[in-house]
């Protein structure tokens, strides 16, 4: 029998520490999407719906001024031509009150439509980003909030707060009839806008402690949810319930206390917007029974008084609706400012493959000591490289340090000399090759999780199958490489999908490839594939990098990296000796 060991005179614990290279020259920001800016190119669409609101707001008078004409005039007359002419003038208005009405609803669809497709893409890609990086912007609901936002602009509290405006025309208007009415409305246009500021400085708190609750309360379920195997097997689901209850009763009563304060805000304004009616129309009277005003004018003092409050009503009334919009554009903006657009080098056509370390340093949120400690270490393209270590000495880390994909992290990681945060990570992804620990799919088909989701990839899909060996399989069942995951996991084992997975990370002909412990799952015949495929990812030029833990795999290594503590405690290159079999090695 025979072990591996280390060629002693090639052993470094930090290699090329004094070629350390400097620092590289910060680069130019990225262009950031503000929110604020692209609501503002949609200038032209409000004034279109302004213009459209003006012909709204005056022909909502229509009604009152015939009726008013009804009464002073065609009463008084007893003409019924008058009556047939202002019967069909007003017929007309009602038309083109309906068109102003429905051609400003669909602009602001519209508009709202396109404001998504111009902030979609650049929220997705910050939330994946923040996602990524465990950032505390992307903790909100990116997405959704993008959509409370595009609701938002097309919805009634848009249409007040255009409509705002008109409350000083009617006003305007009333006062022109007789001063009394125009300080009466006065009154209570400054009484609506108290009660709304009051409203929003007792509900904001209330609305904004709600909303937490609730991300606490969904997050918490929804990441017990994906354990459901191990919570049935175990009976711990009444246990989880009483933790969810709690949580869950929690929101429902910081909810409960947000509603309440927008429900007493709400009857308030209903009794102000009631009282001011039977006021206005009393008050018309008293100036029509003295002869300041016609009866008919004292109708039209009552409606124009209504339209005077009918947008601070409006506004009051969707005041939650503005308060959870302005948390969602603050979130936007947070997220989008945290996260910008990624560029990078695309020149990709010259990589080699190989990698270089320079005094690097990971951690993670709520850890004293840092997860790896100043690793300088070189890796030469073609050489695949055995990775090994006790429990949390940080091997894992190092993996998604050597792609990139750390979000905390000092130091550098050089591919072919060139940070590989400066690369953009569309033109190196499909060079990179990664299977973590825990395997994850894709919602699609076998061939679409094979090929990175990528479109007419049928050769390179069953040629990357065919090295680990799950093609045959693939072929007996039912939809052959186009069975759904979704089917297929269910009908997979365990080393099975992991050989999907590992299909995946070579597919493509990829240049560097970290394999995170890839035999986990695997049977004999499974382990055989996985170093036939190591061994022709070395023919090809590919660097390896492999995280193992039986001393088989590392046949096909050409150097080893022990961890221990996060530090390099060995590096260098392997022979095989004959030796006795305890002699194996130890992480």
């Amino acid at each position: 029998m025979s072990t591996q060991t280390l060629d002693r005179p090639a052993l470094s614990a930090a290699p090329g520490a004094a070629d350390v290279p400097s620092a590289a020259p910060p680069r130019a920001p990225l262009p950031v999407l503000d929110i604020r800016r692209v609501l503002l190119s949609f200038r032209r669409e409000a004034i279109w719906v302004a213009i459209f609101g003006f012909f709204s707001n005056v022909l909502t008078l229509a009604p009152t001024i015939y009726m008013m004409q009804v009464f002073d005039r065609v009463m008084a007359s007893g003409s019924q031509y008058t009556l047939a002419a202002l019967s069909l003038i007003t017929l007309f208005f009602f038309l083109v009150l309906g068109l102003a009405e429905w051609l400003r609803s669909r602009l602001l669809v519209r508009a709202g439509t396109r404001f998504d497709l111009v902030a979609q893409e650049p929220v997705f890609r910050a939330s994946f980003d923040a996602a990524l990086r465990n950032s505390e912007a992307g903790k909100g609901r990116a997405l959704a909030d993008l959509t409370q936002l595009r609701q938002f602009l097309t919805g009634n509290a848009v249409f007040a707060a255009i409509d705002t405006p008109w409350t000083f025309i009617y006003a305007g208007v009333l006062y022109l009839i007789h001063p009394s009415l125009g300080v009466t409305a006065a009154i209570f246009v400054v009484l609506m806008v108290t009660m709304a500021l009051v409203g929003n400085r007792r509900a904001t708190p209330l609305h904004k402690k709600a909303q937490e609750s609730l991300g606490l309360s969904n997050n918490y379920l929804h990441g017990k949810l994906r354990n459901t195997d191990a919570v049935e097997a175990m009976g711990m689901l009444q246990a989880l319930e009483r933790r969810w209850l709690v949580i869950h009763d929690t929101h429902l009563a910081d909810q409960r206390r947000a509603q309440e304060a927008t429900h007493r805000l709400s009857a308030l304004t209903k009794f102000v917007q009631h009282a001011q009616q039977s006021i206005v129309l009393a008050q018309g009277a008293v100036l029509a029974i003295f002869g300041y005003i016609s009866p008919g004018a004292m109708i039209v003092c009552n409606s124009l008084m209504g339209g005077a409050l009918r947008p601070t009503g409006l506004i009051v009334a969707a005041w939650s609706t503005f308060v959870e919009t302005r948390g969602a554009y603050q979130r936007l903006n947070a997220l989008l400012q945290a996260h910008p657009a990624r560029s990078g080098r695309a020149d990709v056509a010259t990589l080699r493959g190989q990698i270089s370390v320079r005094g690097l340093s990971a951690t993670a949120p709520g850890r004293k000591l840092p997860i790896l400690q100043d690793i300088t270490l070189d890796f030469e393209p073609g050489e695949v490289v055995g990775i090994i270590g006790p429990s949390g000495a940080g091997k894992s880390t190092l993996a998604r340090c050597l792609l990139g994909v750390w979000p905390d992290t000092q130091g550098q990681v050089l591919l072919d000399g060139t940070p590989i945060q400066d690369w953009s990570r569309e033109a190196i992804g499909p060079l990179l090759g990664y299977l973590p620990q825990d395997i994850e799919v894709f919602d699609g088909s076998i061939a679409e999780n094979i090929a990175r989701l990528e479109p007419d990839a049928g050769d390179e899909v069953i040629k990357a199958a065919k090295r680990t060996g799950i093609h045959d399989l693939v072929l007996r069942l039912p939809g052959g490489y186009d069975t759904p995951m979704g089917v297929a996991g269910a009908a997979l084992s365990g080393g099975q999908r992991q050989r999907v997975a590992l299909a995946r990370a070579i597919f493509g002909d990829p240049l560097v490839v970290v394999l995170d412990e890839p035999n986990a799952n695997l049977d004999d015949a499974g382990e055989a594939a996985l170093l036939q495929a190591v061994a022709e990812l070395k023919a090809r030029g590919a660097t390896v990098f492999m995280i193992v833990h039986q001393p088989q795999m590392l046949r096909v290594a050409d150097r080893l990296l022990v961890l221990e503590n996060g530090r390099v405690a060995r590096f260098g290159k392997l022979r095989f000796e004959a030796a006795a079999p305890k002699e194996t090695p130890s992480s």
